[in-house]
């Protein structure tokens, strides 16, 4: 199933940035994958083999409204292929085929206690000054990390939470025991 994504999302980004439409096939793909995964009545009907190909492509033209043709073309190619219960992973590898033509990078700061919007963006732009890349950034609250911070940086995980400095100390107590 992942070759399978990674084709067709391949494929998709490549007409994309064909018709210079990169960003409009990423916001309509998002919100069409949003909007199925919300409506488990709608998977049912595009995933189901109970529907036939001239039916779920019909159900396409009614239920998605004002998107791009090509992108049209490229939904109901899934449904002639039997391939539109691939759609979610299409669609993140597409995001990821995004992010890195506008020079993007997730950032996650994971902190015990809530931290000020200056001291994130602080770090959001000392990983911009590393990477030379775009930062996206996100922050989130975990009371068990205890103190310190998790910054997660692309695949990248730089870990000095108080709770990992404590596992670590007692595995080493373990191990000398």
């Amino acid at each position: 199933m992942q070759q399978i994504a990674d084709v067709y999302s391949r494929a998709l980004f490549d007409v994309a940035k064909s018709h210079d439409k990169v960003d409009v096939f990423h916001e309509q793909l998002d919100e069409f994958a949003d909007t199925l995964s919300d409506n488990r009545e709608l998977q049912m009907y595009f995933f189901s083999p109970y529907f036939t190909t001239k039916e779920k492509s019909e159900g396409l033209d009614t239920a998605v409204e004002d998107a791009d043709e090509h992108l049209m073309n490229f939904l109901k190619l899934l449904v002639e292929r039997g391939r539109m219960p691939a759609i979610f992973r299409i669609r993140r590898e597409y995001d990821e085929l995004w992010r890195e033509e506008r020079n993007m990078l997730s950032v996650s700061v994971t902190s015990a206690v809530e931290l000020d919007d200056d001291k994130i963006q602080d770090i959001g732009k000392k990983v911009e000054e590393e990477t030379g890349r775009n930062v996206e950034l996100s922050s989130r609250v975990d009371p068990e990390l205890i103190g310190g911070l998790v910054i997660k940086v692309g695949n990248m995980v730089h870990d000095s939470s108080v709770r990992t400095r404590l596992e670590r100390v007692r595995r080493r107590v373990a191990k000398a025991a």
